[in-house]
């Protein structure tokens, strides 16, 4: 048995509760993880209140209840055991990963790399479904070249803190869209330009960019079009999934058919080979995740209540 966060019906932070349920079994692919901690993501918002509900019939959310208990995606934590057919991991190592079920004691994972001793488990656990989406984003469906100028509207949340970093890595100069709250943070991070939301429209800027990651939303694609370079490149991430923003995503890749423009809009996947690319950033240094807030598994449902309230600084970890 293992304590875990669970739901037994679609809702807000209310109805999560921590119990006593099965431990994952470890399959002949997997490694059976010890967890201690884990971060929040929107998806998980999503999850818990099974929205939109007009998904619900195509997704494993389940129509009228959860499908399942658990859910959580991101951790990091301890082997405990690996299947026999897994041979770069053993018992002991401390590792990072995702899989659905993560807010629990234990899971069993395939998509699980060494944690960089440098790195804390808070900060480990941060890098799932955020990094691989900044990371896939830029460099896979944005085509982010060194050199180019990057823009990045939502710098200061989970996505946009790593995304920021991202670019620098890979050699791009980066002009950073944020709150006024969260201007030196930004900076901090490593952006080349920082632009408060609140005060200036990047849509009305003169300066031009090679690809804008869209992670706020807020702006039409005639808006966006205006800072982007003849054959620039969007990519827009951290949908909410409501009718209205499908129907702006649909909307702006309609209209850029028409154009040299290119539009693209992903959901992350879970890769090894991603996941080690993010792990070397962070044994680097030159990936450090920004947490805002950490909180017990028992205070589960107050962290939830505050992702759910929008403007977190980065990430928020429950310990485990």
């Amino acid at each position: 048995m293992m304590k875990a966060l669970v739901r037994h019906q679609f809702g807000g932070p209310g109805v999560v509760h921590v119990e006593e349920v099965d431990r994952p079994a470890l399959t002949d692919e997997r490694v059976l993880v010890r967890v201690r901690a884990s971060s929040l993501n929107k998806a998980d918002w999503h999850e818990l209140r099974g929205w939109p509900r007009f998904l619900r019939p195509v997704t494993r959310n389940g129509v009228l209840r959860p499908k399942t208990l658990l859910f959580g995606t991101d951790f990091a934590g301890v082997v405990e055991a690996v299947g026999k057919d897994v041979t770069d991991l053993a018992s002991g190592d401390e590792v990072f990963g995702g899989r659905s079920g993560a807010f629990a004691e234990y899971v069993s994972a395939v998509s699980v790399v060494r944690k960089p001793p440098n790195v804390s488990f808070e900060e480990a656990a941060t890098m799932g479904v955020a990094g691989l989406t900044a990371l896939q984003g830029l460099r896979d469906h944005g085509n982010l070249q060194e050199g180019e100028r990057v823009l990045i509207n939502g710098a200061s949340g989970g996505v946009g803190t790593l995304a920021v970093q991202i670019a620098k890595a890979l050699g791009a100069h980066v002009t950073a869209v944020c709150s006024t709250r969260n201007l030196e943070q930004t900076r901090e991070l490593g952006a080349d330009r920082v632009l408060d939301y609140t005060s200036q429209d990047f849509t009305r800027e003169p300066e031009r960019y090679d690809l804008v990651v869209d992670v706020a939303g807020g702006h039409s694609w005639r808006a966006i079009r205006r800072v982007l370079e003849p054959e620039g490149r969007l990519v827009i991430v951290g949908a909410h999934g409501s009718r209205s923003q499908l129907g702006h995503i649909a909307a702006v890749w309609l209209s850029s058919r028409f154009g040299k423009h290119t539009v693209k809009f992903f959901v992350a996947k879970f890769k090894k080979a991603d996941l080690q690319t993010l792990a070397d950033l962070l044994s680097s240094g030159e990936l450090k995740p920004a947490i805002d807030r950490t909180y017990d598994l028992t205070e589960a449902s107050e962290a939830l209540r505050t992702f759910g309230e929008g403007h977190v600084r980065g990430k928020l970890v429950l310990i485990i």
